[in-house]
This record gives C-alpha cells, sequence and structure tokens, in this order.
C-alpha cells in the first residue's frame, strides 16, 4: 500500500490540465462602421406580428484596452428613429461579457446580459420586466460572414419554455 499512493499521484499529475478559455478578445470582430438594417417585432408578448423596419448605422469602438467596446446604434424607420448605446464589459474571473443597454429615450441601462460566445456564437441572458411582466431575455449573435453578423433578441414570459423573437438587426461592414 506505501507505494500504491505515490503512483497514484503520478497518475494523477500526468492528466492534461485543460485551459480556460480567455473571450476577452471575442468582440474584436466588430470593431468598426456597420449598416445596420433593424426589424423590431411592433408589441412583444402580445400575439402581434406586426414588425418595423429601420436602417442606419451602429459605430463599434474599443475601449480599456479591448477589455470593454461601446456600441452606437442609430437607425430611422416608418416608426420613428431609435438611438441606442450599448456598454459591454469583459469579466476575466468569469470569462463572460456584460452587456449594458442604454435606450435614448429613458436614458437609463437595462439590466445587463451576461454570456459568452462558444464556436463562434454568442448567447447572452437575464431576467427582466417587460410591462409589468417578468420575463428572460435572450441575446444572440450569429456569424454570417466574415463581413456580415446577425443580433437577435428573444423574450420568454413562461420560464424559458418558449422564446418569442422580436428583434432581429442585420450588420454589414462598411468599407474605408
Amino acid at each position: 500500500m506505501k507505494y500504491f499512493l505515490p503512483l497514484l499521484l503520478i497518475g494523477i499529475c500526468s492528466f492534461p490540465v485543460l485551459a480556460q478559455r480567455d473571450g476577452q478578445h471575442d468582440f474584436d470582430f466588430e470593431i468598426g462602421t456597420w449598416k445596420t438594417n433593424l426589424r423590431r417585432l411592433q408589441r412583444p408578448l402580445s400575439g402581434s406580428t406586426t414588425w418595423v423596419e429601420y436602417e442606419g448605422t451602429s459605430v463599434v469602438s474599443k475601449v480599456l484596452d479591448g477589455r470593454a467596446n461601446l456600441v452606437e446604434l442609430k437607425v430611422d424607420g416608418p416608426a420613428g428613429r431609435l438611438e441606442g448605446l450599448s456598454l459591454r464589459l469583459y469579466n476575466p474571473q468569469s470569462r463572460q461579457w456584460s452587456l449594458n443597454y442604454a435606450n435614448i429615450n429613458s436614458g437609463t441601462l437595462t439590466t445587463p446580459s451576461i454570456g459568452e460566445f462558444k464556436d463562434g456564437r454568442g448567447e447572452f441572458y437575464n431576467q427582466d420586466t417587460y410591462n409589468g411582466r417578468a420575463i428572460l431575455v435572450r441575446f444572440v449573435i450569429i456569424k454570417i460572414t466574415p463581413d456580415q453578423y446577425r443580433f437577435e433578441q428573444s423574450f420568454s414570459d413562461d420560464g424559458g419554455k418558449t422564446w418569442e423573437l422580436n428583434w432581429i438587426a442585420t450588420d454589414t461592414r462598411l468599407k474605408n
């Protein structure tokens, strides 16, 4: 038995250690100016199927040496103008991002969505309220091509059993 323990410890120490992925540069792809085509469900969680469309730009800037970035969204459509700001912050301990959005009309930040990228797809979640009801929010980022990405937001009012898509933005990189 006295020889078994050292052999066991040698065996344990010989297993490969998997390094945790550092996602600090996950949003580097988005730095720059983008043409934004946005579709927004007019009345989420009401049974409505009426969508409104907008077109404009998103400008994404790297801040804090890449540990954060700032998105400025300006789009116009038949329903008016939307202007928003998203501050994305990287947490090196959790290796996750928080997405903090502010609509210029309300002047306040929404509850941050927290998540990360896996296999090139970003998924971020939060709990919020909509029209006084508790909901879950899912925000997904999908690569279409290196110069085109799709951003989707969905709400769930049944604890995540079902999701209603209510925001689709397709961003195409503008060449300088």
